[in-house]
């Protein structure tokens, strides 16, 4: 194998096009010429010796070999740029970029409120929020650290359980005056419930009685949303009954405008966790980010130690 290919250019080069799979968006976001991209490329299969990418007119793609190949990069050059922010770290005070992913209606909520205060405390350190509740690769998308709520699948990331927020039923009072309200559980089936068609599941209510014994209830509703925002706004505006997070309406329950419904019975909690990507969990200003959402996450309403 011909080693004079492999050149940390030659890397980013093909870990920027394998995930844009355009030869000229590269060239643009790099600076350099489409023909300099294209000679990257194959100076770099040349050297590895198989090819990485299969070429069409409309898009690149990667080949098994350029897939593994394409793992291997990302670790080295997360290595390298480790390597360099250390070194630097150790002489002056943490500055530089941080990604952070969160789930959507909580960064914003509350989290983009913390990071202004990170920021005030750290003004040399940049923080890119990405709000999301799709379950992205933190390593393929660039992101240090990912607040997730609910179960997590198994994974290579570095996981801090910062809890479980905790749920309850609520409906908005002109709701409740026109249509009464439940009694039990089992009345909830007769209500317009809203719900949430991005997570599974919800087209039942699972509630824990105050005896410790699980209920679940078919419920159904004319609004289905996707967003716990649009969530929040449709229980406020008297469309119906509805689980949801204290976090997410608890300054709509201190001004009156939802009440709480069937208080005795509540929806199961949802465990919430911190990922950080283990290549960057030793950097400092990734672990100042880290250390600091551990403390103020824990503080919101309805986050609970599991």
């Amino acid at each position: 194998m011909d080693n004079t290919g492999l050149s940390l250019d030659r890397m980013r080069t093909f870990v920027r096009v394998a995930e844009r799979g355009n030869l000229s968006m590269v060239a643009r976001e790099l600076g350099i010429g489409q023909s300099t991209v294209t000679r990257h490329l194959n100076e770099l299969e040349e050297a590895v010796g198989v090819p990485l990418l299969s070429r069409t007119t409309r898009r690149v793609t990667l080949t098994d070999e350029g897939s593994r190949y394409y793992a291997n990069c990302l670790q080295i050059l997360r290595l390298v740029e480790q390597a360099a922010e250390e070194a630097r770290d150790a002489r002056q005070a943490p500055a530089g970029a941080v990604r952070l992913s969160c789930t959507a209606a909580l960064g914003v909520m509350h989290v983009t409120r913390l990071i202004f205060e990170f920021q005030d405390k750290h003004p040399d350190i940049r923080v890119d929020l990405n709000l999301t509740d799709e379950r992205i690769d933190l390593v393929r998308d660039g992101v240090d650290v990912a607040l997730r709520l609910g179960p997590l699948a198994d994974s290579a990331m570095k996981l801090h359980a910062l809890g479980e927020s905790h749920r309850l039923l609520v409906g908005a009072p002109t709701y409740l005056s026109v249509h009464g309200r439940p009694q039990h559980p089992a009345d909830l089936s007769r209500y317009e419930t809203v719900v949430m068609s991005n997570v599974a599941g919800s087209d039942r209510v699972v509630l824990s009685s105050p005896d410790g014994t699980s209920l679940i209830i078919p419920v159904s509703g004319k609004l289905r949303v996707d967003h716990g925002l649009a969530a929040r706004e449709a229980l406020a505006a008297g469309r119906g009954i509805g689980p949801t997070h204290l976090w997410l309406v608890h300054d709509l329950l201190d001004d009156g405008r939802l009440e709480v419904v069937l208080g005795d019975y509540r929806p199961s909690p949802i465990p919430l966790s911190l990922l950080i990507v283990p290549e960057r969990a030793a950097i400092a200003r990734v672990r100042l980010l880290v250390d600091f959402l551990v403390a103020e996450v824990s503080k919101l309403p309805g986050i609970r130690p599991s």
